[in-house]
């Protein structure tokens, strides 16, 4: 099979009448749009991107690029896991995504899980641009495998870079360089077993917060052995860290986790079921 040169590139504002809308759109395989879907209660646009494809393979080379401008209010999803499927010894794809909010914009990225699949290699790197007074929340999630098929920690290498600025100004940058048995050992340590999943959140409120409402009921997830850790960004913003026995419970716990942030950010209570 032919490897794939996928893009994506969208742009979404604020229309005349208060809602968001795309203003530019383009994409290429294994990348496809489904119809966007205007949630009026939260006040957002929600996008679901589809990879219509197995998955991602071997010299795959993927490329996205997300805006919302100022006043647009956006979540993007995918319906499905992005699966790493087995590559030749050497053998690897590769995935750039870049994410700027602007001033006054709403921007939440939300996909399935990664999912690395026997001898398979995958580099990532992800780039997040913020304005001043915008807000954002990144969810990154990583599944240890096929673990019907045994193959749970089973992959070669996987690489996930991610720098974030805000107002231009470097405040998060971090890259995770691991095979599939290193990070076996960090569940280990965590007591969750071979079916432990992995989250990684960024959170970048429109202000500084020094003592959010939100952060002590974050905290009370960490229970019923998932993990969950909270530390502040340089200058403004959360990282957010989760590590789950299971895909069950990281589900459930990133359901709480927008919950409750929503409570006080009303544009990141976004279904993401579609109608």
């Amino acid at each position: 099979m032919n490897a794939l040169d996928g893009h994506l590139h969208l742009r979404a504002v604020r229309a005349p009448d208060g809602s968001t809308a795309l203003s530019a759109q383009s994409f290429r395989a294994p990348f496809h749009l489904s119809k966007p879907n205007w949630d009026p209660d939260a006040e957002v646009l929600h996008v679901q991107v589809v990879n219509p494809t197995a998955g991602i393979l071997e010299g795959d080379r993927l490329e996205s690029s997300i805006a919302a401008e100022t006043g647009a209010a956006l979540l993007v999803t995918t319906p499905s896991a992005s699966r790493l499927f087995r590559m030749t010894e050497g053998g690897h794809a590769t995935g750039r995504q870049h994410f700027e909010v602007a001033r006054d914009a709403t921007l939440e990225v939300f996909p399935e899980p990664i999912v690395p699949h026997r001898g398979s290699t995958y580099f990532q790197e992800t780039t997040i641009d913020a304005a001043e007074g915008s807000t954002l929340l990144f969810i990154d999630q990583l599944m240890p495998g096929r673990l019907a098929h045994g193959e749970s920690w089973a992959w070669d290498r996987l690489v996930l870079g991610l720098t974030v600025r805000r107002e231009g100004e470097l405040i998060l940058r971090e890259r995770l360089d691991q095979s599939g048995a290193s990070l076996r050992s960090l569940a280990e340590f965590a007591g969750t077993g071979p079916g432990s999943c992995f989250a990684n959140v960024i959170f970048l409120p429109p202000a500084e917060e020094a003592s959010p409402a939100w952060r002590n009921g974050i905290l009370t997830l960490h229970r019923d052995g998932v993990w969950v850790g909270v530390s502040r960004l340089r200058t403004i913003g959360w990282s957010i860290r989760i590590v789950s026995p299971d895909p069950i419970r990281l589900r459930d716990t990133l359901a709480d986790l927008r919950s409750k942030l929503r409570r006080s950010y009303p544009r990141l209570g976004c279904g993401l079921r579609r109608p």
